[in-house]
């Protein structure tokens, strides 16, 4: 009884040190030895299984959040009107979610992650407004583009081909 109380005491006087992935505590003879020890959520860290999942999610997420911020910034410059260089975004949204395809198709097992669930409802709305918007600007500049063609037509046109009606603008 004597000795297991002084191990204990031998135990509890080491000190812990925590190297991010794993806590160790250091032995005696100053050796650090692997431990299990809860962390402060109260989950054990088990292994790298699970360390190496939360880097697939974080990497996950920081596609679809890179992804995310060039529609809305494209999207913000569209609704305020600023000029917008349309081949640069288009090429930065398609290698993006190239990315976010490929990342997604590799790790399938993370669909049901509730983080990158609503990450992807949250792009899925602003690629949704993105669209809305950017149908907005090209009915703009189809009804611009068929005034002009149709200033062209009259400008060119003496009236010498067409009928009474459409001199008069009936």
């Amino acid at each position: 009884m004597q000795a297991q109380e002084g191990a204990a005491a031998l135990v509890m006087e080491q000190p812990v040190v925590d190297t991010g992935a794993m806590t160790v505590e250091a032995a005696s003879d100053d050796a650090l030895l692997p431990v299990l020890l809860s962390n402060v959520g109260g989950e054990a860290v088990v292994d790298g299984a699970e360390a190496a999942r939360a880097d697939e999610v974080r990497g996950l997420l920081a596609a679809i959040r890179r992804l995310e911020a060039i529609v809305e910034e494209e999207t913000v410059a569209l609704a305020t009107g600023k000029k917008i260089d349309f081949d640069d975004f288009s090429a930065r949204k398609s290698r993006s979610m190239l990315e976010f395809v490929r990342l997604m198709r590799a790790r399938m097992h993370l669909g049901s992650e509730v983080e990158i669930t609503e990450e992807i409802q949250r792009l899925r709305e602003k690629l949704e407004r993105n669209r809305s918007i950017l149908e907005m600007h090209y009915d703009a500049v189809r009804e611009v583009a068929t005034i002009i063609v149709k200033a062209i037509k009259d400008a060119d046109s003496d009236g010498t081909y067409t009928g009474r009606e459409a001199q008069d603008g009936k």
